[in-house]
């Protein structure tokens, strides 16, 4: 009996993770780059943001936001299109398995990392940078909801993406500095509020703006979200627009997903 989409995908997933792990370089950047930021931005910019607010604080907020989009978006639209030069995704052809099982396994691979990378955000946050962390049931489900929320929607547009670049060798050149872009002008280095507003207002057109938001609502005194833009945290609209960039995502990557160049 032939195995179904999601167990064949699940299968695929292991072997994700183990092929991940044998990649030093890859783990080294996906999981210690974000808390090597923490670590500069944290030791460098100290003063307060708000009443009660430090800049790390803040910083953290962002970072854990931006470690999805790392981990999902960035890595897949990277590594996708080496695969395919390399002739993996040629191969993988060949097997029983699907494009929505190969999904899924790169879905359980970015989950895992960023599990990992989150949690080491969160520690050294908490240790060293005064973080403070969710007190009440509401913002842990928030929490919960938001990074799976925030992995599927990166996972996704990172599949969607990669048929963007032409060859592996040009994958990094092409997705790196909009990843860049995207995290200057959505406040993950900056407090929001005092960016432009032709930068708001573009950033609001993408996910990180609105998990960097949504972040900050689970970490931040409930007090700061009068400094947000709207007023407010604007948690329902934060879940509409991830909802929205994940059921688009989906649709481009299964109409553009590719095994092969030719």
């Amino acid at each position: 009996m032939r195995p179904s989409i999601i167990k064949i995908g699940f299968l695929r997933g292991g072997l994700e993770i183990k092929a991940f792990m044998r990649q030093r370089e890859s783990v080294v950047f996906t999981l210690f780059f974000p808390v090597m930021l923490l670590f500069i931005f944290g030791s460098v910019f100290k003063g307060n943001v708000s009443p009660g607010v430090t800049f790390s604080q803040y910083f953290v907020a962002g970072m854990v936001a931006s470690g999805l989009v790392n981990t999902g978006f960035q890595q897949l639209a990277i590594m996708i299109p080496i695969e395919r030069d390399f002739g993996t995704l040629k191969r993988l052809r060949g097997t029983p398995i699907s494009p929505i099982s190969y999904f899924i396994g790169k879905a359980i691979v970015v989950f895992a990392a960023m599990v990992t990378q989150v949690g080491m955000l969160i520690g050294f946050g908490a240790a060293l940078f005064g973080l403070n962390l969710p007190t009440t049931a509401d913002k842990w489900f928030r929490f919960l909801w938001l990074v799976l929320l925030g992995s599927v929607c990166s996972t996704i547009l990172g599949i969607a993406f990669s048929a963007i670049p032409k060859n592996g060798r040009g994958a990094s050149a092409v997705v790196s500095p909009i990843v860049i872009i995207l995290q200057f002008f959505s406040g993950v280095f900056f407090v929001f509020s005092t960016l432009p507003v032709w930068m708001q207002q573009f950033a609001a057109l993408f996910p990180l703006k609105w998990l960097t938001q949504g972040m900050r609502s689970v970490f931040l005194p409930d007090s700061f979200a009068t400094r947000e833009v709207g007023g407010s945290w604007e948690i329902a609209q934060i879940a509409i627009v991830l909802i929205i960039w994940t059921i688009a995502g989906t649709y481009l990557a299964l109409r553009t997903f590719k095994w092969s160049d030719k």
